[in-house]
């Protein structure tokens, strides 16, 4: 059921969408906007909903429901990925695409928010099925995308062959082949050296910028990391390479704990051959739960969203935490972790370096000159470590949670943009 905001005529959604949307409204109302500007805040420039009929291998024809929402671009082309998966709904993409808009705005990348989806089941598809959904689904939202438009990116279920196939679709459709349409390719296609380490790492030149400001030695601490997929394992090899032990890992099928530090190479290597990290040599089992309660310094929830709120956030032992998923931490949970002087890194900023080496691969499609993997990392470096500081100034003078600071922060550019531009006509 929607609500109104207080005072105003405006509707607050449900779900994640009406989650986005109230941390949207209480950062503008922090800043001090006029309520027009909080409308067209909180309202997405453009949603596209796509049928994406194909037939699959036995010769049946189905057909499904597609999604393309570009959430604004008052800063630049909308940015964000496509996830397929049985969930995807409307609503869940406008969150998802107003997110980006945000998290672009507070790294102070030239590109607005966007996101798309199939609401498909791909592990239930052959290879040969995804393609054909990936190569109907570009031609379906093929209009609202391009270099200057919207360049989608991988998500939830997408990878770089994914990416492959929607860059040949809109390729074939344009007459020329167009790298920089899409990121999140393979190296041989234009993608960027880093690309693949690009979240996890930078999650950890926030933690390295947030253990300064809490005087905390990362080569005498310890760390537990909830999630060991892309974004998990490449937190875990960077921290290790600070000193800092890992003391715990898992992934959905549990995971495994040693107070003395996990050999994380060795553990890459068991979980790449055998499909989990669990029955690790050396190591006591613990659950995903148990994880978070972990006695550590540092946690990293790369995982899934929710899973720290109101009956277990007062567990948390860790000084530092730092949002490696999207949402891993509620409302009620956030709250509680600020009481108990937990300091949190907030996702929109924490998990960036996804979307910043996006934005690197795209300029380098763009003008056809490609960086090395060392130039790649200093580059991120220098971005992820201005934008924690640019959020800590404003956690500092507003005595605000660092969430808030950055949405604070975000809101602000996103409104100055908006309002230089104007409205038109």
């Amino acid at each position: 059921m929607e609500s109104t905001h207080s005072g105003t005529d405006i509707k607050i959604g449900e779900g994640l969408w009406g989650e986005v949307q109230k941390e949207i409204v209480t950062a503008a109302d922090m800043i001090n906007l006029d309520i027009g500007s909080i409308r067209r805040l909180i309202t997405p420039h453009r949603s596209l909903s796509v049928s994406i009929p194909i037939r699959r291998d036995n010769g049946e024809i189905v057909v499904y429901q597609g999604y393309r929402v570009q959430y604004n671009m008052w800063r630049g082309p909308a940015k964000g990925g496509v996830r397929f998966h049985p969930d995807v709904t409307l609503e869940e993409t406008t969150a998802l695409a107003a997110l980006m808009s945000l998290k672009t705005a507070v790294v102070k990348i030239p590109f607005g928010g966007g996101k798309g989806g199939v609401a498909c089941d791909p592990s239930q598809l052959s290879q040969n099925e995804i393609e054909h959904v990936t190569r109907r689904y570009t031609w379906m939202i093929y209009p609202f995308i391009g270099p200057e438009k919207d360049i989608p990116a991988p998500d939830v279920n997408t990878n770089p062959q994914v990416m492959a196939w929607m860059m040949d679709a809109y390729g074939i459709l344009k007459g020329y082949t167009c790298l920089s349409v899409v990121t999140g390719k393979p190296l041989e296609l234009g993608g960027s050296e880093g690309r693949n380490e690009a979240t996890g790492l930078g999650v950890i030149y926030t933690v390295i910028e947030a253990a300064g400001k809490l005087n905390l030695d990362l080569s005498s601490s310890t760390a537990a990391i909830q999630g060991f997929g892309n974004v998990g394992s490449h937190a875990a090899l960077n921290l290790a390479e600070t000193g800092c032990k890992i003391v715990a890992v898992s992934d959905v099928h549990g995971g495994v704990c040693n107070k003395n530090g996990l050999d994380i190479p060795a553990l890459i290597q068991h979980r790449d051959e055998t499909g989990s990290v669990t029955g690790f040599k050396g190591t006591d089992a613990i659950t995903n739960e148990e994880l978070l309660e972990f006695d550590c310094d540092i946690l990293i929830p790369a995982a899934l969203s929710g899973v720290i709120r109101k009956r277990n956030a007062d567990k948390i032992r860790a000084t530092l935490i730092s949002e490696g998923a999207n949402g891993p931490i509620t409302m009620n949970g956030s709250s509680i972790l600020k009481d108990n002087g937990v300091f949190v890194v907030p996702d929109i900023l924490a998990n960036a370096g996804g979307v910043v080496v996006s934005y690197f691969e795209w300029a380098q499609n763009i003008q056809a000159y490609f960086w090395t993997h060392k130039q790649v990392r200093e580059r991120l470096s220098q971005i992820m470590t201005t934008s924690f500081n640019d959020v800590y100034a404003v956690y500092e003078s507003k005595n605000v949670s660092m969430r808030m600071a950055a949405l604070m922060l975000a809101v602000e550019r996103l409104e100055k943009a908006m309002n230089m531009l104007g409205l038109f006509p």
